[in-house]
C-alpha cells in the first residue's frame, strides 16, 4: 500500500475544490437570471481556479505517494470510503481542469442564448465529476463520479448542440457507459480479491494471476480505450465534437479524453503490470494506427470542427504510445501532451467557436479570406496551429519530442530496428499538412475569397479567453521543466515498481518451470 500523506495546513482542499463547483448549483436553481446565471458561474469557476493554485505551493515533487489525502468511513457495510489524494500524475490533470472551466464559461457568454441557467448547472456538475475524477482513490467513488459526467455532457449535446444533437448525444452515452459496464465488472472482481475493500492503492501492484491479470487488464483496456478515444473506438468522437455547443467541445477535448490515458496510467499499469507489458505491442500499433488514420482523416475535412475532432484521435494516439512504452521519456512526455493537447485542441475549438458566431458555418469556405479584417484572431490561430503540429517553440513540440525520444529508446533497448518510432513520424507531417493547409485558407484564402468585409475582430472578452491558452503554449513551449519537475518523481516511482513486479514475476516463472 502506498503512503498516504495528509496536510495539516490544507485539511479539505481537495474537497473543497470538488464540490465548490457542485454547491455553486444552488443559487442557480432558485435565480433563474440569465445575466446572474453567467456571472455567478464564473465567479465560482474563477474561484475554484485560484484555490486549486495552492495545490502547487503545497505539493512536495520529491515524494512519490498521494498527497492532500482525506480518507472518511462513507458506507460502512460495503466497506466503501470518501477516500481522495493526489500524486505527480494526477496534479496536472486536475489543473488543467480548474483552470479550462471559467473559460468554458466565458466562451458560452453570448453563444448560449436559451436555458442558460441549466447550461451552467451543467458546466458546474461536470467540474465536480471530473475533478473527482483525478483523485479518487476509492474505487465505488471514483466510478460514481466517472458516470456522473455523462448526464450533463448528453444534456449539454442533446440540448444546445447541432442539427443531428441527438444522434450524437445518444451515441457518446452508449459508447461510454458500454466501456463503463466492463469497468464495472473489473472493479467489482477486484473488491471480492482485495479483501472485499475498495481501497486504489490496496490493488496497485498485488499478487493476481497472469489470466486474471489479462481479463482485468481487457476490461480496463476497453472502459479507457473508448473514453480516449483510440483506433478504432474513436467513431463517437467526431460527432460528438461537432454537434457540442463550443464548451462542450472544450471540455471534451482538454478533459474528457484524458480521463482514458489517466486511467491507463492509474489503474491498467499498477493493476496488471504483467499484461500491460505482455498486451503492449498490439496497443502500441493501434497507438500509430489511431495517428495515422486520424491524421489522413483530418486532412479530408472541410468542416473545422471535424478536423480538429479527427486530429485529436491522433495526437491521443501519441499519449498512449508514450504511455505504453514503458520509459521515463515515453511516460512523462505522454503527461505532459495531455495537458499540451488540452490547451491547444481547447484553443483551436475556441476559435472555430468565435468564427461560428460570426458565420454561422464551421465550413472552411465561410471563414476563407477573414484574415484580412480579423488580425488578431488569426494571429491566436496562427500560434494555436503551429502547436497543434509541434512546431519548435510550442508546447506540443516539447511533448511529441519526449515521447518519440521514448519510442526510439524501447526499440534501441530491444536491439531492434525502430519501426514503432518510424512509423509515427508521418502522423507529425499529417499534421502540419492539414492544419497548414486550414490556416492558409482562413488567413489567404484564393482568389475569389466570399466578402468578408463585415467580419468584426477579437472582443476583448474573447481576447481575455484565448490569451492564457496561448500564454501557456509558449511557456511549456519554452521552459517545461517546472511541469516535468511536478511528475518526474511519481512516474519514475510507477515504472521502477512496474518493471521490477515484471522481473520478479519473469523469475518466479522461470523458478517454476525449473
Amino acid at each position: 500500500m502506498d503512503q498516504l500523506l495528509t496536510y495539516p495546513e490544507f485539511p479539505h482542499l481537495l474537497s473543497i475544490l470538488i464540490f465548490l463547483p457542485l454547491a455553486g448549483v444552488v443559487p442557480l436553481l432558485f435565480i433563474n437570471n440569465d445575466a446572474f446565471s453567467r456571472n455567478f458561474a464564473l465567479v465560482v469557476t474563477a474561484i475554484v481556479a485560484i484555490i486549486s493554485l495552492r495545490l502547487v505551493t503545497g505539493f512536495d515533487t520529491t515524494i512519490p505517494h498521494f498527497q492532500f489525502v482525506e480518507d472518511h468511513t462513507w458506507i460502512e457495510s460495503l466497506n466503501i470510503r470518501y477516500t481522495v489524494g493526489m500524486d505527480g500524475i494526477s496534479i496536472l490533470l486536475f489543473l488543467l481542469t480548474t483552470l479550462i472551466m471559467p473559460f468554458c464559461v466565458l466562451a458560452s457568454w453570448t453563444y448560449i442564448k436559451t436555458r442558460v441557467r441549466t447550461f451552467m448547472i451543467c458546466l458546474l456538475i461536470m467540474e465536480t465529476s471530473m475533478l473527482g475524477v483525478f483523485v479518487a482513490l476509492d474505487f465505488v467513488l471514483f466510478y460514481i463520479l466517472w458516470e456522473a459526467m455523462l448526464i450533463p455532457m448528453y444534456l449539454l449535446i442533446g440540448i444546445w448542440g447541432g442539427p443531428r444533437k441527438i444522434y450524437a448525444s445518444v451515441k457518446f452515452f452508449l459508447y461510454t457507459l458500454a466501456g463503463s459496464v466492463l469497468l464495472l465488472v473489473a472493479i467489482i472482481w477486484l473488491y471480492r480479491h482485495n479483501g472485499f475493500s475498495f481501497h486504489i492503492p490496496d490493488m496497485m501492484w498485488a499478487d493476481y494471476s497472469f489470466t486474471a491479470q489479462i481479463l482485468l487488464f481487457v476490461a480496463f483496456f476497453l472502459a479507457f480505450a473508448i473514453k480516449v478515444p483510440m483506433f478504432p473506438f474513436h467513431t463517437w468522437l467526431p460527432a460528438a465534437h461537432v454537434e457540442a455547443p463550443t464548451a462542450g467541445s472544450v471540455i471534451l477535448a482538454s478533459v474528457l479524453l484524458k480521463m482514458g490515458t489517466y486511467g491507463f496510467l492509474r489503474f491498467a499499469l499498477p493493476i496488471t503490470p504483467d499484461a500491460a507489458i505482455y498486451l503492449a505491442q498490439p496497443v502500441l500499433w493501434l497507438s500509430i494506427a489511431g495517428i495515422i488514420y486520424g491524421g489522413l482523416t483530418a486532412l479530408a475535412q472541410q468542416d473545422m470542427k471535424k478536423l480538429i475532432a479527427y486530429s485529436s484521435v491522433g495526437h491521443m494516439g501519441f499519449v498512449t504510445l508514450g504511455i505504453f512504452v514503458f520509459n521515463l521519456q515515453g511516460v512523462e512526455g505522454a503527461i505532459l501532451q495531455m495537458i499540451n493537447h488540452g490547451v491547444t485542441t481547447g484553443a483551436l475549438f475556441l476559435c472555430v467557436g468565435m468564427i461560428y458566431e460570426r458565420t454561422h458555418s464551421r465550413d472552411l469556405l465561410s471563414a476563407t479570406g477573414v484574415g484580412k479584417y480579423m488580425p488578431v484572431f488569426v494571429t491566436f490561430l496562427a500560434f494555436f496551429s503551429l502547436s497543434s503540429f509541434g512546431f519548435p517553440g510550442t508546447n506540443s513540440f516539447v511533448g511529441e519530442f519526449m515521447i518519440l525520444a521514448g519510442t526510439f529508446q524501447l526499440d534501441t533497448a530491444q536491439g531492434k530496428f525502430p519501426y514503432l518510432a518510424l512509423a509515427a513520424i508521418p502522423g507529425a507531417i499529417l499534421a502540419a499538412a492539414y492544419m497548414l493547409r486550414m490556416l492558409q485558407k482562413v488567413v489567404w484564402g484564393g482568389t475569389d475569397n466570399p466578402d468578408q468585409s463585415w467580419q468584426k475582430d477579437l472582443n476583448i472578452r474573447e481576447i481575455i479567453t484565448l490569451a492564457p491558452f496561448l500564454f501557456f503554449v509558449f511557456w511549456i513551449g519554452l521552459d517545461a521543466k517546472i511541469f516535468i519537475n511536478m511528475m518526474h518523481t511519481s512516474v519514475a516511482a510507477l515504472l521502477d515498481k512496474l518493471h521490477s513486479h515484471h522481473h520478479q514475476a519473469l523469475a518466479a516463472a522461470d523458478l517454476i518451470l525449473r
